[in-house]
Protein backbone atom coordinates (compact mmCIF):
# COMPACT_ATOMS: atom_id res chain seq x y z
CA UNK A 1 0.00 0.00 0.00
CA UNK A 2 1.48 3.10 -0.70
CA UNK A 3 0.93 6.80 1.06
CA UNK A 4 -0.66 9.05 -0.19
CA UNK A 5 1.53 12.16 -1.93
CA UNK A 6 2.00 15.15 0.52
CA UNK A 7 0.03 18.18 -0.24
CA UNK A 8 1.86 20.45 -2.55
CA UNK A 9 3.18 23.90 -0.39
CA UNK A 10 1.30 26.87 -1.53
CA UNK A 11 2.99 29.32 -3.63
CA UNK A 12 4.24 32.02 -1.86
CA UNK A 13 4.26 35.62 -3.06
CA UNK A 14 8.37 36.68 -4.05
CA UNK A 15 9.87 38.80 -1.88
CA UNK A 16 10.40 42.46 -2.96
CA UNK A 17 14.00 43.61 -3.75
CA UNK A 18 16.28 46.02 -5.18
CA UNK A 19 16.90 46.53 -8.82
CA UNK A 20 13.77 44.98 -10.33
CA UNK A 21 10.67 46.53 -11.40
CA UNK A 22 9.28 48.00 -8.32
CA UNK A 23 12.59 50.11 -8.32
CA UNK A 24 12.00 51.05 -12.01
CA UNK A 25 8.86 52.50 -11.05
CA UNK A 26 9.40 54.30 -7.84
CA UNK A 27 12.59 56.23 -10.12
CA UNK A 28 10.06 57.04 -13.54
CA UNK A 29 7.42 58.52 -10.83
CA UNK A 30 10.16 60.60 -8.81
CA UNK A 31 11.19 61.68 -12.82
CA UNK A 32 7.53 62.60 -13.65
CA UNK A 33 7.39 64.68 -10.18
CA UNK A 34 10.28 66.56 -10.98
CA UNK A 35 8.86 67.37 -14.82
CA UNK A 36 5.66 68.53 -12.44
CA UNK A 37 7.35 70.89 -10.90
CA UNK A 38 9.24 72.27 -13.61
CA UNK A 39 6.03 72.85 -15.62
CA UNK A 40 5.48 76.55 -15.59
CA UNK A 41 8.86 77.42 -15.92
CA UNK A 42 8.88 76.44 -19.37
CA UNK A 43 8.90 78.62 -22.08
CA UNK A 44 5.38 77.58 -23.03
CA UNK A 45 3.68 76.08 -19.83
CA UNK A 46 3.30 72.35 -20.14
CA UNK A 47 -0.52 72.02 -18.89
CA UNK A 48 -1.19 74.16 -22.23
CA UNK A 49 0.23 71.36 -24.11
CA UNK A 50 -2.09 68.75 -21.84
CA UNK A 51 -3.58 69.33 -18.65
CA UNK A 52 -2.37 65.87 -17.36
CA UNK A 53 0.94 68.54 -16.28
CA UNK A 54 -1.24 69.77 -13.74
CA UNK A 55 -2.14 66.25 -11.83
CA UNK A 56 1.23 66.13 -10.01
CA UNK A 57 -0.48 65.54 -6.47
CA UNK A 58 -1.90 62.14 -8.25
CA UNK A 59 2.26 60.69 -8.18
CA UNK A 60 2.82 62.56 -4.50
CA UNK A 61 -0.83 60.36 -3.64
CA UNK A 62 1.70 57.40 -5.45
CA UNK A 63 4.42 58.18 -3.11
CA UNK A 64 2.46 58.07 -0.79
CA UNK A 65 0.66 54.59 -1.32
CA UNK A 66 3.94 53.31 -2.65
CA UNK A 67 5.83 53.51 0.83
CA UNK A 68 2.90 52.37 3.03
CA UNK A 69 3.61 49.47 0.49
CA UNK A 70 6.48 48.94 0.42
CA UNK A 71 7.82 49.61 4.46
CA UNK A 72 4.41 47.02 5.32
CA UNK A 73 6.02 44.37 2.85
CA UNK A 74 10.15 44.29 4.15
CA UNK A 75 8.42 45.28 8.27
CA UNK A 76 4.82 44.51 8.85
CA UNK A 77 5.01 41.08 10.12
CA UNK A 78 8.46 41.57 12.31
CA UNK A 79 6.47 44.83 13.50
CA UNK A 80 3.22 42.72 14.00
CA UNK A 81 5.22 40.56 16.20
CA UNK A 82 7.51 42.03 17.85
CA UNK A 83 10.60 41.09 16.55
CA UNK A 84 11.76 44.96 15.26
CA UNK A 85 11.17 46.81 18.71
CA UNK A 86 9.46 50.07 18.07
CA UNK A 87 12.43 52.60 19.47
CA UNK A 88 14.23 50.99 16.52
CA UNK A 89 12.09 51.04 13.57
CA UNK A 90 11.32 54.46 15.09
CA UNK A 91 14.82 55.83 14.87
CA UNK A 92 16.27 54.07 11.81
CA UNK A 93 12.77 55.95 10.10
CA UNK A 94 13.66 59.22 11.83
CA UNK A 95 17.17 59.32 10.77
CA UNK A 96 16.17 58.30 7.10
CA UNK A 97 14.25 61.69 6.67
CA UNK A 98 15.02 64.22 8.70
CA UNK A 99 18.68 65.07 8.48
CA UNK A 100 18.62 65.38 4.59
CA UNK A 101 15.72 67.15 5.04
CA UNK A 102 17.67 69.82 7.33
CA UNK A 103 20.56 69.82 5.13
CA UNK A 104 18.59 70.87 2.43
CA UNK A 105 16.51 73.34 4.16
CA UNK A 106 19.74 75.04 5.74
CA UNK A 107 21.33 75.07 1.89
CA UNK A 108 18.34 76.47 0.87
CA UNK A 109 17.87 79.23 3.59
CA UNK A 110 21.38 80.37 3.35
CA UNK A 111 21.42 80.76 -0.29
CA UNK A 112 18.04 83.14 0.83
CA UNK A 113 20.34 85.29 2.98
CA UNK A 114 23.43 85.15 0.97
CA UNK A 115 21.30 86.43 -2.20
CA UNK A 116 19.54 89.18 0.46
CA UNK A 117 23.25 90.04 1.67
CA UNK A 118 24.23 90.67 -2.20
CA UNK A 119 21.13 92.93 -2.74
CA UNK A 120 19.18 90.37 -4.41
CA UNK A 121 15.62 90.03 -4.57
CA UNK A 122 14.30 86.62 -5.19
CA UNK A 123 11.86 86.54 -8.25
CA UNK A 124 9.13 85.45 -5.94
CA UNK A 125 9.69 86.67 -2.56
CA UNK A 126 6.86 85.74 -1.08
CA UNK A 127 7.97 81.64 -1.24
CA UNK A 128 10.09 82.55 1.22
CA UNK A 129 8.70 83.83 4.58
CA UNK A 130 10.73 82.91 7.29
CA UNK A 131 7.79 82.82 9.32
CA UNK A 132 7.13 79.77 7.65
CA UNK A 133 10.48 78.63 7.99
CA UNK A 134 10.44 77.20 11.43
CA UNK A 135 7.23 74.49 11.10
CA UNK A 136 8.92 73.26 7.65
CA UNK A 137 12.28 72.82 8.89
CA UNK A 138 10.86 70.79 11.86
CA UNK A 139 8.61 68.74 9.85
CA UNK A 140 5.40 70.15 12.03
CA UNK A 141 3.99 71.66 8.62
CA UNK A 142 1.70 69.15 8.03
CA UNK A 143 -0.41 69.35 11.55
CA UNK A 144 -1.66 72.41 11.82
CA UNK A 145 1.29 74.50 11.88
CA UNK A 146 1.34 77.26 9.19
CA UNK A 147 4.70 76.73 7.18
CA UNK A 148 3.66 74.27 4.12
CA UNK A 149 3.81 77.25 1.85
CA UNK A 150 7.14 78.57 -0.23
CA UNK A 151 10.47 77.57 1.26
CA UNK A 152 11.16 73.61 -0.12
CA UNK A 153 7.22 73.18 -0.25
CA UNK A 154 6.81 69.22 -1.25
CA UNK A 155 8.60 68.58 2.33
CA UNK A 156 4.47 68.70 3.82
CA UNK A 157 4.79 65.04 2.44
CA UNK A 158 7.75 63.81 4.78
CA UNK A 159 6.03 65.96 7.66
CA UNK A 160 2.85 63.51 7.11
CA UNK A 161 4.94 60.18 6.51
CA UNK A 162 6.62 60.65 10.05
CA UNK A 163 3.30 60.46 11.18
CA UNK A 164 2.02 57.40 9.02
CA UNK A 165 5.27 55.66 10.42
CA UNK A 166 4.50 56.12 13.64
CA UNK A 167 1.25 54.04 13.20
CA UNK A 168 2.66 51.24 10.89
CA UNK A 169 3.71 49.14 13.52
CA UNK A 170 -0.30 49.62 15.52
CA UNK A 171 -1.82 48.84 11.70
CA UNK A 172 0.35 45.85 11.32
CA UNK A 173 -0.56 44.53 14.65
CA UNK A 174 -4.34 44.92 13.84
CA UNK A 175 -4.16 43.44 11.10
CA UNK A 176 -2.68 40.06 12.62
CA UNK A 177 -5.01 37.22 12.38
CA UNK A 178 -7.77 38.67 9.71
CA UNK A 179 -8.34 37.70 6.06
CA UNK A 180 -6.19 39.13 3.36
CA UNK A 181 -9.20 39.90 1.86
CA UNK A 182 -10.88 41.94 4.83
CA UNK A 183 -7.62 43.66 5.09
CA UNK A 184 -8.26 44.88 1.44
CA UNK A 185 -11.49 45.97 1.88
CA UNK A 186 -10.95 47.98 5.11
CA UNK A 187 -8.01 49.58 3.27
CA UNK A 188 -10.30 50.25 0.31
CA UNK A 189 -13.24 51.17 2.73
CA UNK A 190 -10.80 53.58 4.69
CA UNK A 191 -9.69 55.54 1.91
CA UNK A 192 -13.20 55.80 0.52
CA UNK A 193 -14.92 56.87 3.98
CA UNK A 194 -11.93 59.67 4.27
CA UNK A 195 -12.89 61.21 1.08
CA UNK A 196 -16.27 61.26 2.17
CA UNK A 197 -15.33 63.16 5.25
CA UNK A 198 -13.13 65.50 3.33
CA UNK A 199 -16.29 66.49 1.21
CA UNK A 200 -18.49 66.99 4.19
CA UNK A 201 -15.87 68.63 6.41
CA UNK A 202 -14.03 70.97 4.04
CA UNK A 203 -15.51 70.42 0.71
CA UNK A 204 -12.93 69.25 -1.00
CA UNK A 205 -11.55 65.36 -1.96
CA UNK A 206 -9.08 63.53 0.32
CA UNK A 207 -6.14 64.48 -2.35
CA UNK A 208 -6.80 67.98 -2.70
CA UNK A 209 -7.23 68.78 1.07
CA UNK A 210 -4.62 71.59 2.21
CA UNK A 211 -1.06 71.25 3.29
CA UNK A 212 -1.45 72.15 6.65
CA UNK A 213 -3.60 69.04 7.36
CA UNK A 214 -1.09 67.18 4.86
CA UNK A 215 -1.32 64.05 7.46
CA UNK A 216 -5.02 63.82 7.56
CA UNK A 217 -4.86 63.70 3.80
CA UNK A 218 -2.05 61.13 3.67
CA UNK A 219 -3.07 59.00 6.72
CA UNK A 220 -5.50 57.06 4.28
CA UNK A 221 -3.51 56.74 1.18
CA UNK A 222 -0.70 55.38 3.43
CA UNK A 223 -2.85 53.01 4.91
CA UNK A 224 -4.46 51.88 1.86
CA UNK A 225 -0.32 50.54 0.32
CA UNK A 226 0.00 48.77 3.81
CA UNK A 227 -3.44 46.77 3.58
CA UNK A 228 -2.32 46.08 0.24
CA UNK A 229 1.22 44.98 1.14
CA UNK A 230 -0.48 42.51 3.39
CA UNK A 231 -2.83 41.45 1.18
CA UNK A 232 0.38 40.34 -0.88
CA UNK A 233 2.10 39.18 1.40
CA UNK A 234 -0.57 36.54 1.66
CA UNK A 235 -2.63 35.94 -1.67
CA UNK A 236 -0.02 34.56 -5.04
CA UNK A 237 -0.48 36.52 -8.15
CA UNK A 238 1.28 34.60 -10.94
CA UNK A 239 3.85 36.46 -12.87
CA UNK A 240 1.96 36.55 -15.94
CA UNK A 241 -1.12 37.84 -14.18
CA UNK A 242 0.64 40.62 -12.22
CA UNK A 243 2.22 41.87 -15.79
CA UNK A 244 -0.94 41.60 -17.56
CA UNK A 245 -2.87 43.39 -14.54
CA UNK A 246 -0.09 46.36 -14.71
CA UNK A 247 0.12 46.76 -17.95
CA UNK A 248 -3.60 46.72 -18.38
CA UNK A 249 -3.97 49.71 -15.23
CA UNK A 250 -0.59 51.54 -16.87
CA UNK A 251 -3.06 51.64 -20.11
CA UNK A 252 -6.38 52.54 -18.16
CA UNK A 253 -4.34 55.21 -16.39
CA UNK A 254 -3.59 56.83 -19.66
CA UNK A 255 -6.70 56.63 -21.25
CA UNK A 256 -8.32 58.05 -18.18
CA UNK A 257 -6.40 60.92 -17.64
CA UNK A 258 -6.50 62.10 -21.70
CA UNK A 259 -10.49 61.93 -20.88
CA UNK A 260 -9.75 63.58 -17.21
CA UNK A 261 -8.89 63.64 -13.91
CA UNK A 262 -11.16 60.40 -12.81
CA UNK A 263 -9.01 61.14 -9.25
CA UNK A 264 -10.50 58.32 -7.53
CA UNK A 265 -10.38 55.74 -10.16
CA UNK A 266 -6.61 57.05 -11.21
CA UNK A 267 -5.58 56.22 -7.77
CA UNK A 268 -7.08 53.24 -7.49
CA UNK A 269 -5.41 52.10 -10.92
CA UNK A 270 -2.14 53.38 -9.44
CA UNK A 271 -2.22 50.62 -6.50
CA UNK A 272 -2.84 48.13 -8.81
CA UNK A 273 -0.05 48.99 -10.66
CA UNK A 274 2.23 49.14 -7.64
CA UNK A 275 0.64 45.86 -6.49
CA UNK A 276 1.12 43.89 -9.52
CA UNK A 277 4.86 45.34 -10.18
CA UNK A 278 5.59 43.88 -6.63
CA UNK A 279 4.14 40.76 -7.59
CA UNK A 280 6.65 40.50 -10.29
CA UNK A 281 9.42 38.17 -9.29
CA UNK A 282 13.08 39.69 -9.92
CA UNK A 283 15.15 37.00 -11.49
CA UNK A 284 17.76 39.48 -13.05
CA UNK A 285 18.39 42.43 -10.78
CA UNK A 286 20.10 45.49 -12.49
CA UNK A 287 22.56 47.90 -10.20
CA UNK A 288 21.62 50.61 -12.33
CA UNK A 289 17.90 50.69 -11.54
CA UNK A 290 18.42 49.90 -7.84
CA UNK A 291 20.95 53.02 -7.95
CA UNK A 292 18.61 55.15 -9.68
CA UNK A 293 15.38 53.81 -7.06
CA UNK A 294 17.74 54.78 -3.89
CA UNK A 295 18.12 58.25 -5.90
CA UNK A 296 14.36 59.04 -5.84
CA UNK A 297 14.25 60.25 -2.25
CA UNK A 298 17.15 62.40 -2.75
CA UNK A 299 15.14 63.34 -5.98
CA UNK A 300 11.77 64.41 -4.27
CA UNK A 301 14.12 66.44 -1.60
CA UNK A 302 16.29 68.82 -3.90
CA UNK A 303 14.44 68.79 -7.05
CA UNK A 304 12.22 71.89 -5.91
CA UNK A 305 15.41 73.78 -4.79
CA UNK A 306 17.22 73.22 -7.70
CA UNK A 307 14.54 75.20 -9.82
CA UNK A 308 14.02 77.83 -7.60
CA UNK A 309 18.02 78.42 -7.83
CA UNK A 310 18.32 77.82 -11.64
CA UNK A 311 15.60 79.64 -12.68
CA UNK A 312 16.43 82.77 -9.94
CA UNK A 313 19.40 82.99 -12.17
CA UNK A 314 17.60 82.71 -14.89
CA UNK A 315 15.33 85.87 -14.18
CA UNK A 316 18.40 87.99 -13.18
CA UNK A 317 19.24 87.89 -16.27
CA UNK A 318 15.67 88.05 -18.35
CA UNK A 319 16.09 84.86 -20.02
CA UNK A 320 12.77 85.53 -21.12
CA UNK A 321 13.69 88.22 -24.23
CA UNK A 322 15.90 85.10 -25.23
CA UNK A 323 14.68 83.70 -28.68
CA UNK A 324 12.63 80.06 -28.05
CA UNK A 325 15.41 77.96 -28.63
CA UNK A 326 17.71 79.45 -26.38
CA UNK A 327 14.77 79.44 -23.44
CA UNK A 328 13.69 75.71 -24.07
CA UNK A 329 17.54 74.54 -23.79
CA UNK A 330 17.78 76.70 -21.05
CA UNK A 331 14.72 75.26 -19.26
CA UNK A 332 16.10 71.35 -20.47
CA UNK A 333 19.50 72.46 -18.36
CA UNK A 334 17.69 73.21 -15.05
CA UNK A 335 15.69 70.20 -15.53
CA UNK A 336 18.86 68.51 -16.28
CA UNK A 337 20.38 69.71 -13.29
CA UNK A 338 17.96 68.86 -11.03
CA UNK A 339 19.19 64.82 -11.64
CA UNK A 340 22.73 65.66 -11.21
CA UNK A 341 21.99 67.91 -8.13
CA UNK A 342 20.35 65.08 -6.82
CA UNK A 343 22.79 62.28 -7.65
CA UNK A 344 25.42 65.08 -6.22
CA UNK A 345 23.50 65.04 -2.60
CA UNK A 346 22.72 61.26 -3.08
CA UNK A 347 26.84 60.19 -3.20
CA UNK A 348 28.13 63.20 -1.05
CA UNK A 349 25.81 63.36 1.28
CA UNK A 350 22.84 60.86 2.12
CA UNK A 351 24.58 58.27 1.23
CA UNK A 352 27.70 58.75 3.79
CA UNK A 353 25.62 59.61 6.76
CA UNK A 354 23.35 57.13 5.78
CA UNK A 355 26.30 54.37 5.99
CA UNK A 356 27.26 56.54 9.56
CA UNK A 357 23.80 55.90 11.04
CA UNK A 358 23.32 52.36 10.29
CA UNK A 359 27.13 51.20 11.45
CA UNK A 360 27.63 48.86 13.68
CA UNK A 361 27.69 49.70 17.23
CA UNK A 362 30.46 49.30 19.15
CA UNK A 363 30.72 45.68 20.65
CA UNK A 364 27.77 45.19 18.09
CA UNK A 365 28.08 41.74 15.10
CA UNK A 366 25.65 43.34 12.76
CA UNK A 367 23.13 46.45 12.37
CA UNK A 368 19.57 46.75 13.59
CA UNK A 369 17.02 44.11 11.98
CA UNK A 370 15.24 47.55 10.26
CA UNK A 371 18.72 48.83 9.18
CA UNK A 372 19.21 45.46 7.13
CA UNK A 373 16.35 46.01 5.25
CA UNK A 374 16.85 45.23 1.44
CA UNK A 375 14.70 47.92 0.61
CA UNK A 376 14.60 51.01 3.14
CA UNK A 377 12.24 53.17 1.51
CA UNK A 378 10.69 56.68 2.17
Amino acid sequence: MTEDPAPPEPRRPPPIARGGWLDLLRFVVGAMIVLYHFREAAPIPLPLFHPVFDRGYLLTDFFIIDSGYVLARVYGERLADGRIPLSVFYRQRFLRVVPAHMAVSLALAGLVLAAAILGQTPSHPEWFDWSRFPAQFFLVQAYGVPGGEGWNAPTWTLSALLGCYVSLPFLARAARGLSPWLILALGVGGLLAANLAAHAAFGLPIYEMPLRLGFLRAFPLFALGVAVALFARQVYCPPRLAAGLGGSAVVAVAGLQALGPHNLATLGLLTVIIFATGALPVRSPSRLVEHLALMAFAIFLTNEVIRIVWFGVLDAVDWRSWSPSVQWTAWAVGLAAAFGGAAVFRYAFDRPTQAWFNRPQSGSRSTSPAAKSPVPAL
